[in-house]
């Protein structure tokens, strides 16, 4: 019989390298899905494994495999703490995103780590992961996954966009749910403050000084990727490749390149929320920078709306505790209409603990 309440811990990492979301969540199911974040907590990982994460598109296969299996005792580590320290009791089952070490979904590849069996081993908990790799089997592009949850917990909002280390967008068009990367966020702006000893700019503030230098901005915005039809999605890669040659090509100061940066943010953004009247849900560490979204407000004539801090920094580990009660139901957690797989499909590896 399928269950119609689940107790379950979400895990997720992102490419911002903030660290990793940790929630324990109910869930109860009755014609329609609803949710309370029990616990939660952000846990930073150590500069070495900043370090290490940021050279996952420069390793090889051999340095990949051993880093898959030393991020899960990572992980195991970070989730029994979390345990531990809330005293929690009931679980059904622990539900990863792991960490994206490579995504190329138009060379039929993603690869995540932080899946191995020693999760399951070391926790003694049953552990749902590996979401994305099904999907680039079936030819879609593994991401975003995110709009299922869009779809089932935050109907209320006609868009949904989360800023992390990229920007991602979720709506209705046509009937069908529809999302897709819109451009990078954190992951840029957070390299260049790097510079300076600073892990982010906090509130935008040193953005907030700079001006736009409209050469670069133009470069930026006329990169082919934004042209392209959904479904899509970026990566570290495509960052590595076309985003920091552009920028470094151009002697400007800090606030320059941030204020600039932050304009394309805004730009590309508020292609898809023009509409008045609609509410857009915005979420991820990208709120705290206030000045980003002035510029999205000023550009974009919809509602933004900024929802409570636990869904702000949580909602996507949330989504994926989510993701795993959906596997665990076999019903479809991945939507053909967003990452363009050959079909709706109940993505995810289950481990048992054999130990």
């Amino acid at each position: 019989m399928i269950k119609s309440s689940y107790n379950v811990i979400g895990v997720m990492s992102g490419t911002s390298l903030d660290g990793v979301d940790i929630i324990y969540a109910q869930f109860d199911y009755n014609a329609n899905w609803n949710f309370k974040i029990k616990y939660s907590n952000t846990v930073p990982y150590s500069n070495e494994w900043i370090e290490k994460l940021k050279l996952l598109t420069r390793s090889s296969k051999e340095q990949l495999i051993g880093l898959d299996l030393s991020y899960s005792k990572l992980l195991a580590n970070m989730i029994n703490e979390f345990i531990k320290r809330n005293e929690i009791k009931d679980i059904d089952f622990i539900s990863s995103h792991g960490h994206t070490a490579l995504h190329r979904p138009d060379l039929g590849f993603t690869y995540q780590i932080g899946n191995k069996q020693i999760l399951a081993d070391t926790l003694g908990q049953k552990v749902i992961c590996d979401f994305r790799l099904q999907d680039v089997e079936l030819g879609g592009q593994g991401a975003p996954l995110v709009p299922i949850g869009d779809q089932l917990l935050f109907s209320d909002y006609q868009y949904c966009i989360n800023l992390g280390g990229f920007a991602n967008i979720s709506f209705d068009f046509e009937d069908e749910k529809i999302a897709f990367d819109i451009c990078p966020v954190n992951i840029v702006l957070n390299h260049y403050v790097h510079d300076i000893g600073l892990e982010f700019d906090e509130s935008g503030k040193i953005a907030s000084k700079g001006e736009v230098n409209r050469k670069l901005l133009d470069e930026l915005n006329d990169l082919p990727f934004y042209n392209l039809s959904h479904p899509k999605s970026l990566g570290l890669e495509w960052v590595d490749d076309h985003i920091f040659p552009i920028i470094d090509n151009y002697t400007l100061k800090l606030e320059d390149k941030l204020s600039t940066f932050i304009e394309h943010i805004a730009i590309q953004i508020s292609k898809f929320i023009r509409k008045k009247g609609e509410k857009v849900l915005i979420t991820g560490g990208g709120v705290y920078n206030k000045y980003l979204i002035s510029r999205i407000q000023d550009h974009a004539d919809s509602i933004i709306v900024i929802p409570s801090k636990d869904i702000i920094e949580f909602k996507e580990a949330l989504i994926f505790a989510l993701l795993g009660i959906l596997k665990d139901r076999n019903e479809a957690n991945c939507l053909a209409s967003v990452t363009g797989a050959k079909k709706n499909h109940s993505s995810g590896k289950i481990l048992m603990p054999t130990v």
